[in-house]
């Protein structure tokens, strides 16, 4: 079996006094979706910033791409990173920034920066200033950022987040798609349709604490059979889970 493609070990970040992230263990395998789902404050970003090496870690470890995020070089090259607010530079074209960051980090290769701005449908754009770009524009030329190297590991903070419909649909087959060519995608979302639909496995952090993992079916099976207990068969949704596990009626892993 290859090793996995994220693996932490009682990973812990504190400041000062508040914990954020507390003794995480996780394990994501190659070429997976994983949903990362927890209320506002849960410690998702603190969690996604310690793995793509943006944040040191208080305490434990991790690895990614089978390397430990210690070593922001060797990490690096195999990551790619979509936070909520992508990193965009206004007064550069959509062309201008993808450049700029190829040439920062070595990478990139023109011809799929090419296939990427088709796909988002923002070829016909990449000429425009960043400053006219609205927010679902941004939304997407901040994901052709995060995958114009081919990463192994892609780390996606609400990806549909601005974007209409069509778009959204888009991104969300393309995550099929890339997991398809065995890349692994970490999914953290409050669109829980798009994690039911795309995660093979889930993870619902709360407090700083993961609380629940499983593949989506198995967590709503968990809810049915507890509730069965209280006289409802009701099928479970995904939100239900989310509930459940967040308010403390469910914490089995």
């Amino acid at each position: 079996m290859p090793p996995p493609a994220i693996e932490t070990t009682t990973l812990q970040k504190r400041y000062d006094e508040a914990v954020a992230v507390d003794g995480l263990d996780l394990t994501v395998e190659r070429g997976s979706v994983f949903g990362f789902l927890g209320p506002n404050g849960a410690g998702k970003t603190t969690t996604i910033e310690m793995l793509t090496t943006l944040r040191r870690p208080t305490a434990g470890s991790a690895r990614v791409a089978s390397h430990d995020v210690s070593d922001r070089d060797a990490v690096v090259p195999h990551v790619g990173y979509l936070p909520e607010e992508p990193p965009l530079y206004e007064e550069l074209t959509g062309r201008e920034q993808l450049s700029y960051i190829a040439g920062l980090r070595d990478f990139g290769d023109d011809a799929h920066v090419d296939d990427l701005l088709e796909r988002f449908e923002l070829a016909d754009d990449a000429h425009k200033r960043v400053s006219t770009y609205s927010k679902g524009m941004k939304q997407k030329l901040g994901l052709v950022q995060a995958l114009m190297h081919d990463p192994d590991v892609v780390f996606l903070d609400e990806p549909t987040s601005g974007l209409d419909p069509r778009a959204a649909r888009t991104v969300r087959n393309f995550i099929s798609e890339l997991a398809a060519a065995d890349t692994t995608v970490f999914l953290s979302t409050h669109i829980l349709p798009v994690v039911e639909e795309l995660a093979d496995h889930v993870g619902v952090l709360h407090d700083g604490r993961l609380v629940a993992e499983g593949a989506p079916s198995e967590l709503k099976r968990r809810v049915e059979e507890a509730r069965a207990v209280n006289g409802t068969t009701a099928e479970a949704t995904l939100e239900q889970v989310f509930l459940d596990v967040t308010e403390g009626r469910a914490t089995d892993r």
